[in-house]
């Protein structure tokens, strides 16, 4: 049956004030003056409509993640590293998103994911003077934004669970400035701060989950250059799984007397789509080298990634990998007399897009082929990773505990000198270091969200 077309709602007032009326301006000047619009600016610059009814949690983390200018790390589209709805997908599909919106704990996973760091707290775990405090502190600084998960009943609006970045703070009125993000449906506008916290404190009735807000900010280390976490597809649920279940459970139920055989059954234990998280780990570094001709700043970041990636090459551990892989992973072939290539299989991604499925990515093994984008000179050879160097990423940010069950000591301690990142060089170190935190937040706010009632479609 189809829906009739609707433009705009009338906001309903009271209880809020719409932003642009001339008591919204009112509270905006003494706001201003009183030093607690300090976050407005830099959120303003970068708001942004949601693309899709169900986006609101993906726009509501984008605007605040380009308003803390944390870099991405990777290509938007053309030249340019920026967040987009469409990149946010480390913990739950777009296609999921789309469909059935997405709840509290994978919005702050996706922030996370990131770079972000965040506190959240649901109404359950602060009080009223909490979020008074917080939305104080945040409004007044410019590195840190405040994200409301709250219910639009509270304020005479239709729809439901909804997220929005606050832009500010009134004091004496103990009003805050909710930039909605579903422009098409509601304008920025000025509500209670009380019913605010009455709007987050509200309770799913399916999961008993209530909602509440996080503050987001800049977090100290750098964003990952070469892997991360992702979850284009329904894949990652079974590797997490094997992560955090199965691969601990095998170690305990089988003795490996040496960190070969351990490695083998490990490797031989990975579920069939393993290739599949692989692949997300890969393509979402892979389309960053996609243009023919690099900026400096382009340059030297093809030469950390390449850094990154001997580094990963250099560990024991990726060498004990390839020997066990190698027979099925990566072969010799040689093509119209050009040399030695490693054939790899893969997906070619550019631009977000799949250009070609289970394609072998010819890659040059002689550095005499690099090219510094001079047109007479050969093309430019991007090192791509190789299933070996991801599975060898993959066993370095798994749980220290994960290996606790090896009974035999000498194996563990083998096996554990292998997979610790102590001595590790800085650059692989902190790569390491960042998918560690990625993969913790995927598979914590799963077990989270596994019965939290999605976000409805209207926003």
């Amino acid at each position: 049956m189809e829906v009739a077309s609707l433009y705009r709602r009338v906001l309903p007032t009271p209880p809020a004030v719409e932003f642009a009326s001339p008591e919204g301006r009112r509270l905006f000047a003494e706001a201003l003056e009183a030093g607690t619009m300090e976050g407005f600016f830099s959120l303003v610059s970068h708001f942004q409509t949601q693309s899709e009814p169900a986006f609101c949690g993906l726009a509501s983390i984008a605007v605040v993640l380009n308003a803390l200018a944390i870099d991405p790390g990777r290509r938007w589209k053309g030249p340019w590293r920026w967040f987009d709805e469409s990149m946010l997908d480390c913990c739950e599909p777009l296609h999921v998103v789309r469909s059935q919106g997405i709840t509290f704990g994978k919005v702050v996973c996706l922030a996370r994911c990131a770079g972000a760091s965040v506190r959240c707290f649901r109404a359950d775990h602060a009080t009223v003077h909490d979020l008074r405090a917080h939305l104080a502190r945040c409004a007044s600084s410019h590195d840190c934004h405040l994200i409301a998960s709250y219910h639009r009943g509270h304020f005479k609006q239709t729809g439901g669970g909804h997220f929005s970045p606050i832009g500010g703070y009134h004091a004496g009125t103990d009003r805050a400035l909710i930039l909605d993000v579903a422009r098409f449906k509601y304008p920025p506008h000025w509500v209670p701060l009380t019913l605010l916290w009455e709007a987050m404190n509200t309770t799913d009735k399916a999961t008993g989950f209530l909602r509440g807000f996080m503050l987001v900010s800049r977090h100290n280390s750098a964003p990952s250059l070469l892997y991360t976490v992702s979850c284009g597809d329904e894949s990652w649920k079974s590797m997490a799984k094997y992560c955090v279940e199965d691969a601990p459970n095998l170690l305990k139920d089988e003795s490996p007397d040496n960190v070969t055989t351990l490695l083998s059954r490990l490797v031989g234990s990975l579920p069939a789509n393993a290739g599949d998280l692989i692949k997300c780990v890969v393509e979402v570094r892979r389309k960053d080298e996609g243009g023919s001709c690099l900026s400096k700043e382009g340059k030297e970041r093809l030469v950390l990634k390449e850094k990154v990636l001997q580094q990963v090459r250099d560990t024991k551990l990726f060498r004990i990998v390839q020997e066990l892989q190698y027979p099925k992973r990566l072969r010799q072939a040689h093509t119209n007399g050009d040399g030695p290539k490693n054939v790899i299989p893969g997906t070619v991604v550019s631009e977000g897009n799949e250009q070609a499925n289970s394609v072998d990515l010819l890659l040059s093994t002689s550095p005499s082929e690099k090219s510094l984008c001079n047109p007479n000179s050969t093309n430019e050879a991007v090192k791509y990773p190789s299933s070996t160097d991801v599975l060898t990423v993959l066993l370095l940010v798994l749980h220290p505990s994960t290996w606790f069950g090896i009974r035999d000591e000498i194996v563990k301690a083998e096996f554990q000198s292998l997979v610790s990142t102590d001595d590790l060089p800085d650059l692989l170190k902190r790569e390491v270091l960042h998918l560690k935190r990625q993969l913790h937040y995927l598979t914590g706010c799963e077990g989270e969200e596994a019965s939290q009632e999605p976000m409805p479609l209207s926003p």
